[in-house]
């Protein structure tokens, strides 16, 4: 386990852009404006900014020799997915809100998470992960470097969410700059409680039968 303060895939959201619309695409330099796609490097562990055409070339798997990797932009659900709490100790995640993204080029799993020291990162066990999420259709639809798992567990229930790769890196992002005292502050509750209300609304939920062919949106 170890402190990832600058992260690759997460120093673009470090900052806070004041010009969007100066970004330019990082492969072709076209201008983009807010709203863009990223691509992911395999090799470097970071993203990329993308235009369209660029994002769209980089969808075909083996594109350019497979090192970028286009976000996908869909999130899904599974409503009747829950953290067993004995289970969830396995995973060494101290606190109750963590993605988890699978990596092609070091070939395991990792867990990212937001603390006061900025981003941590955790390799996970793959047992401790089969134990907790293997029962999901969300861990059989996930791709790897693309997309991630992202939990969250409130005295209200657990969630668990499927979503571009790049969302959760923009979600610890913005709660690190926010960031106050040891549990993070009022204003970091709030932008959690705003993102998953947003990701609640934007979330198609699929059913226990999905990894295996079945309804997934």
């Amino acid at each position: 386990m170890r402190a990832a303060g600058a992260a690759p895939g997460l120093r673009r959201f470090l900052t806070p852009r004041t010009d969007a619309g100066t970004e330019c695409c990082e492969l072709c330099s076209l201008e983009l404006g807010p709203g863009h796609r990223h691509l992911v490097d395999v090799e470097q562990r970071s993203l990329a900014c993308a235009c369209q055409a660029c994002a769209v070339l980089f969808d075909r798997p083996g594109a350019g020799g497979g090192r970028f990797r286009t976000v996908p932009d869909r999130y899904l659900t599974d409503p009747a997915w829950q953290a067993d709490p004995v289970r969830w100790q396995a995973l060494q995640i101290p606190v109750d809100m963590a993605f988890f993204f699978r990596n092609s080029a070091l070939e395991r799993l990792v867990a990212l998470y937001p603390s006061p020291a900025g981003a941590t990162e955790s390799e996970v066990q793959q047992d401790a992960w089969d134990a907790v999420f293997g029962d999901s259709p969300l861990a059989h639809e996930l791709q790897p470097d693309v997309e991630a798992l992202l939990v969250r567990r409130t005295d209200h229930g657990d969630t668990c969410h499927l979503v571009p790769v790049d969302a959760a890196y923009q979600l610890v992002g913005r709660l690190r700059m926010h960031w106050q005292g040891f549990d993070g502050g009022a204003l970091v509750h709030r932008e959690v409680d705003a993102f998953f209300d947003d990701l609640n609304r934007r979330a198609q939920a699929v059913t226990a039968t999905a990894g295996e062919g079945g309804n997934v949106p």
